[in-house]
């Protein structure tokens, strides 16, 4: 885990291109979180460097050339090993080769969580249905989703 100071540069770059996209098809958030998701792309790419890429499969080209989609998500306090770190299930068909995980607070401190390869993630998560109780963290699931604790991550 490593925590990463939010630069305005990062918050310029984050804030237009959350404008841009709008809110997508599926949106948990109804775009409310397009800006912490953009925040996290720009922290994966100053922890592990590569391309932005942005589009429905992946959002960043690693240095290696692997792909992976950024999963981020808004919190009030520094995240522990315990916590779960999502992929929707709206999601799952994404031809990436990996997700990487992002939290972010008040947009201007977030955590590079680590990273699974896709294959690693859904064999280490569990489904939680949407509207269900996740046992783990008594977490409500607003969308069903597959969960996999942060101390699993690479």
């Amino acid at each position: 885990m490593q925590e990463v100071k939010i630069t305005k540069s990062m918050m310029e770059d984050a804030s237009a291109r959350a404008k841009e996209m709008g809110v997508l098809k599926n949106s948990i958030s109804k775009g409310r979180g397009n800006v912490a998701g953009m925040l996290g792309e720009e922290i994966v790419l100053k922890v592990l460097g590569g391309k932005l890429k942005s589009n429905y499969e992946y959002d960043i080209i690693l240095p290696d050339g692997s792909t992976t989609d950024v999963k981020t998500k808004l919190t009030t306090v520094p995240p522990l090993p315990q916590y779960a770190c999502s992929v929707s299930a709206y999601n799952i068909h994404q031809r990436c080769d990996s997700y990487t995980f992002v939290r972010v607070k008040d947009l201007t401190i977030g955590w590079y969580l680590g990273m699974l390869s896709k294959l690693d993630f859904f064999n280490e998560s569990r489904f939680v249905e949407k509207g269900t109780i996740d046992p783990t963290n008594g977490y409500k699931a607003k969308s069903s989703c597959f969960n996999c604790p942060i101390s699993l991550l690479q």
